[in-house]
């Protein structure tokens, strides 16, 4: 019980820092292109990571001789997080292109449905009250993201449905590869993976200027440092102690904090229908972290 706790208090802040990372993303996104950003925004994180996963490698060394900094394990588990965040930035970047942002916020969250649905396929059982979690996440996102909107399929919303796919996917493979290995470097592994693949990317279809690039610095640096280099090592981290299916719940909550950051930097004061999609968010969290009666 303890360990889910922290896990879900880990995964609380991570949606913390990703939900107030959509203003950077906003901003930043007015003067460089999506693969452009995205490619600044990772390898920095990679950067950031490298000294942190030095000072936790001659730490562990200390208690263990044995230990090695970067073993086949830690490179592939990595490589393959590194790839599914890859896919899921792009086809979401691209996809908000064509829709709607309240679109893309609803659709991107699905991955609160996708996930405990795959883990079926895989023997993971859910309970019914994650399920009733689940229900109340989904109608607070719809409140929250759709508010005055009707709803239609363009290329866009087709593209961001896929993204919360392989987000899905993303989730899967943190829970299935990391156990028992280093998060931060993992974490490093995954960032240089998805950076380098956006930076060819960015050098194919869009032409890149450095002046561009430094006037976007302080998003980029948020975006870098704390969405990515902070954000998605908790995730790692996070999810050694939660299940799955909770933590896609916690994690979630990044559309509330988008909401509140909006409201606090960008002064979008939240409707009342986007007010009671954040508490029927806020309950869906609380609810999954409840016990289960245990079955005689």
């Amino acid at each position: 019980m303890k360990n889910n706790l922290r896990g879900s208090i880990i995964l609380l802040i991570t949606a913390m820092i990703w939900g107030f990372a959509f203003v950077a993303q906003s901003e930043g996104m007015e003067k460089i292109g999506p693969f452009t950003f995205q490619a600044s925004r990772m390898l920095l994180a990679a950067v950031v990571l490298l000294p942190v996963s030095l000072v936790s490698y001659n730490i562990k060394k200390k208690k263990n001789d044995a230990e090695r900094f970067m073993d086949k394990k830690t490179l592939i588990a990595g490589m393959i997080c590194g790839v599914f965040l890859f896919a899921a930035a792009t086809l979401q970047q691209i996809g908000i292109l064509y829709t709607t942002v309240g679109h893309a916020g609803f659709l991107t969250a699905l991955y609160i449905l996708i996930v405990p649905l795959l883990g079926l396929f895989v023997g993971k059982k859910v309970g019914a009250h994650l399920w009733v979690c689940i229900a109340l996440a989904l109608v607070g996102l719809y409140l929250l993201c759709m508010t005055g909107e009707g709803f239609s399929m363009s290329i866009g919303d087709i593209l961001v449905t896929l993204c919360a796919l392989v987000f899905s996917f993303h989730i899967l493979a943190v829970d299935k590869f990391t156990k028992g290995l280093d998060g931060v470097r993992i974490s490093m592994i995954q960032m240089l993976t998805a950076g380098l693949l956006s930076l060819v990317c960015m050098f194919i279809f869009e032409e890149p200027s450095v002046s561009d690039i430094l006037s976007s610095w302080l998003p980029i640096a948020y975006a870098g440092v704390l969405s990515c280099g902070a954000a998605y090592t908790m995730q790692i981290i996070g999810q050694k102690y939660a299940s799955p299916t909770v933590a896609s719940i916690i994690m979630s909550l990044e559309s509330v904090f988008a909401v509140l950051g909006g409201a606090m930097i960008l002064l979008q004061i939240p409707s009342v229908f986007e007010a009671i999609g954040c508490t029927l968010m806020f309950a869906a969290t609380v609810i999954s972290q409840l016990p289960e009666k245990a079955k005689k």
